[in-house]
């Protein structure tokens, strides 16, 4: 091993190799390769890095899985130069908010198979990642600073301890695979179906009922859903009632209508009431008759066939949400929505 650590100092070398070395701690020696750009320690038994490590400001790679970690090491926080972090297979159980916050040019974060309960809101510093995964953890929330990570290519949090997912996370439009498998989910985010990127989506193991409004429209070339409570298309008889809209939802339906047209007064008018503004962008659209409206009037589910609507090579037929203005667009003849029935 002091050897290799030699030859690399003598040869002025960029990278060292150090995997499955029986290693208990890093060599201070190492701190010496001021040049080094990859740094491969895996397959050891290191608890702790040491603080001479800071001289290592060209460092690009740190592979540390499998190893006896219990924490995120402090150093790393000052190597700024990091791109690729893999902490697999420790037992790293937080992830310290001034560790994560200076780690702001990694592209590839690795942090499966450990005990990890929470990401912290500094997350966002994280500008340039593209890759996050944190399987096998106990991650019971992600936070909503995952929305600034516009660059994420791919997230995977399968076997985690997610009951939600954040709805910020629609502003990830580089998205192209969400493994999210074997959490306790029961419900994807509303605005997932803007990911136009996303290619795959592994939801197996949940506890869905039903996919988000707009769900067809993506253009997914692979689907997992297996093993979740999905509803099923079953004949129950509809009564028919006659809705009273309260004054807030009829004025909102009518500034929404107006914000439609670009040269009415309203739409011209709207940018100077910033609560109003905050208020209407939880507004829905009838699946119906495409009329905006503010409070959700009627929930619904239609059910949508992988291959033919979603020109997937699957089979199977798939229950999404749909949301309905009133009862009149419900009891319309000739479409296929139906409401969903408590049990």
């Amino acid at each position: 091993m002091a050897e290799s650590v030699v030859r690399a100092l003598y040869g002025r070398s960029t990278s060292l190799t150090l995997s499955s070395k029986k290693l208990k701690e890093v060599p201070e020696s190492v701190s010496m390769l001021t040049e080094l750009t990859v740094l491969l320690l895996n397959n050891n038994s290191i608890s702790c890095l040491p603080a001479e490590l800071l001289s290592l400001q060209h460092l690009s790679e740190l592979n540390l899985g499998n190893n006896a970690l219990e924490e995120v090491p402090a150093v790393l926080g000052h190597l700024e130069s990091l791109k690729k972090l893999y902490l697999f297979r420790n037992q790293i159980r937080a992830v310290p908010p001034e560790v994560i916050g200076g780690l702001k040019n990694l592209v590839v974060l690795n942090l499966n198979h450990n005990q990890i309960q929470g990401l912290p809101a500094e997350m966002k510093s994280l500008s340039r990642l593209e890759h996050l995964s944190v399987l096998d953890n106990k991650l019971e929330v992600v936070p909503a600073e995952v929305g600034h990570l516009t660059r994420l290519t791919v997230i995977n949090l399968t076997s985690n301890n997610l009951s939600q997912l954040p709805q910020q996370l629609s502003s990830c439009k580089e998205l192209t695979k969400l493994h999210v498998a074997r959490n306790e989910l029961t419900s994807l985010p509303e605005g997932i179906g803007s990911l136009s990127k996303l290619q795959v989506l592994d939801v197996a193991g949940n506890k869905l009922s039903m996919f988000p409004v707009g769900f067809h429209r993506l253009h997914l070339k692979e689907l997992y859903f297996e093993g979740n409570r999905f509803v099923c298309c079953e004949p129950m008889p509809s009564v028919q009632v006659v809705e009273t809209l309260t004054l807030k939802e009829l004025a909102a339906r009518f500034v929404l209508q107006e914000d439609r047209n670009r040269s009415s007064l309203v739409h011209k008018m709207l940018p100077l009431y910033p609560d109003l503004t905050t208020m209407l962008a939880s507004s829905s659209c009838c699946a119906i008759c495409l009329s905006p409206f503010l409070t959700t009037w009627l929930e619904c589910v239609h059910f949508v066939s992988l291959k033919k609507d979603m020109r997937m090579r699957y089979s199977q037929t798939i229950p999404v949400r749909a949301l309905l203005c009133s009862y009149r667009c419900f009891n319309k003849d000739g479409h296929y929505y139906f409401g969903v029935a408590p049990k």
